[in-house]
């Protein structure tokens, strides 16, 4: 492959494509270039003052070595690798293996993961689904990774309790063998536990939040224990940080896509982004995508203080599964949406279609084509058909899909949210709505100094209308 970077299209987003009530024209992103250099000036104080961290995330070497040493040590000495975590602890991990692994990576057997553990990622706290889980694995020869960042986290916490009361009865005091603990590094109940315990544990550095950490060791060890190779990915994002080191908007694209967004939502009155992967092996960075968006931007507060509500809500799609369910109402429902298609132009695996030794006349044009042809011109078509009708969409292209682009993705998009932020005169790195949640799940529970918040909830349990 010749270009080994990813490409931003936003040929469908322009006015000249789509008409000028949908579309936009260039002079009207460019107006926001002044923005730019300004938003570029405050993102980089913030760098280098180390207030946002996900910047720096591909020079933290130590912590990589760290890494890959300890997954040098202890890679076969398990079936299975777990991790024990929600939210931004557990999204990037399951898109970093869904695309960089075998789709059917557990099923392989050990000696073709190249002595590999079998990973999962437990990311609810479904009673039937845990317990189900634990039917499935031999906990003695399961190496348990508890990520969260707070080291309070509810749902990590439930399944810690849980996991380390079967690892003690069928380990004794060796529990602490199969347990890992990914959270601050200094604060919270877990960093408590890893040292009272002598845990092995890993850091998240105190300026990176969950959905911004899967470049730190909360998606760096896991991938590791997948032999995924975080190096390449690493220098992925770095390289896209060098690209996206210039304020100028035509040659910065995470700068350039939050701005279409923006003024997709503000001026066309777009208020959904639509993630579309035209590829199974990307579909959940759609996933994870939702996550970043939609905790980042979606706020009632500005940075004044004053009332807002803002935040495109984020909504992710399969190709070419989602031409036969949802395609529908994107191309003929409400113009309330922009597409983002991921693409691939080099498939690691293709298949050709045979030819027909009996001719059927609706049949006949499938034969000989590959795989990957039919895929692609389902892509196009679809893209084609919504700008047909005025939709406006773009493309990210992956040369491949490998440690590479997949390290220049993540940068990109985090670049992006944070300049994105900035656009809608937001926090892009707090979630109070979160928050708000998590103090009545407390109330409930009965934790100390959160007794108000049950009242209140009982209160308008009372008050709930059924019908039996």
């Amino acid at each position: 492959m010749k270009n080994k970077q990813l490409v931003f299209d936003y040929t469908n987003l322009i006015s000249d494509a789509i008409g000028e009530h949908h579309g936009l024209s260039l002079d009207e992103v460019q107006e926001y270039q002044r923005h730019a250099d300004e938003f570029h000036k405050a993102l980089k104080t913030d760098r280098e003052t180390e207030r946002i961290g996900f910047y720096n995330l591909p020079f933290h070497k130590k912590t990589t070595r760290m890494i890959k040493e300890f997954t040098k040590r202890n890679y076969n000495k398990f079936e299975n690798f777990v991790v024990l975590g929600i939210g931004g602890s557990a999204l990037g991990n399951i898109a970093l293996l869904s695309s960089l692994k075998h789709p059917y990576y557990n099923l392989l057997t050990g000696k073709e993961r190249g002595g590999y553990p079998r990973i999962f990622v437990l990311d609810n706290i479904d009673p039937e689904l845990v317990v189900d889980f634990l039917d499935v694995i031999n906990p003695k020869k399961t190496l348990f990774n508890v990520i969260s960042k707070s080291g309070s986290t509810a749902e990590t916490a439930a399944q810690l309790l849980i996991i380390t009361d079967i690892l003690r009865k069928k380990l004794g005091r060796k529990f602490t063998r199969n347990v890992v603990i990914t959270t601050d590094p200094e604060q919270g109940d877990l960093r408590s536990i890893a040292e009272e315990n002598a845990i092995q544990s890993f850091d998240i550095p105190p300026n990176v939040g969950g959905r911004f950490s899967v470049l730190s060791s909360v998606g760096l060890l896991t991938a590791a224990f997948a032999n995924i190779n975080i190096n390449q990915l690493l220098r992925g994002a770095e390289d896209m940080l060098k690209r996206c080191s210039s304020p100028d908007l035509m040659k910065n694209p995470a700068y350039l896509n939050a701005v279409f967004h923006y003024l997709m939502d503000t001026r066309r009155r777009k208020n959904i982004s639509v993630m579309m992967s035209y590829s199974s092996p990307l579909y959940y960075w759609a996933d994870w995508y939702r996550q970043l968006w939609a905790e980042s931007l979606g706020k009632n507060t500005d940075l004044q203080g004053d009332p807002v509500s803002v935040g495109q809500t984020p909504v992710k799609a399969l190709g070419v599964t989602d031409q036969h369910s949802q395609v529908q109402l994107y191309t003929e429902g409400p113009n309330d949406k922009v597409f983002t298609f991921l693409t691939v132009e080099n498939y690691r695996r293709d298949i050709k279609i045979p030819k027909f030794k009996q001719q059927y006349s609706s049949l006949e044009y499938l034969s000989g084509n590959k795989l990957s042809k039919l895929f692609d011109s389902e892509m196009r078509a679809t893209e084609y058909a919504l700008a047909q009708q005025q939709r406006p969409s773009c493309r990210v292209v992956f040369p491949q899909i490998n440690e590479y682009t997949v390290g220049q993705f993540i940068m990109m998009y985090q670049i992006q949210t944070a300049f994105a932020g900035l656009l809608y005169n937001v926090d892009a790195f707090n979630q109070p709505g979160v928050e708000a949640g998590k103090r009545a799940t407390y109330g409930l529970l009965g934790r100390e100094g959160y007794a108000d918040e049950a009242k209140k909830i009982q209160a308008k349990e009372k008050k709930r209308l059924k019908l039996e």
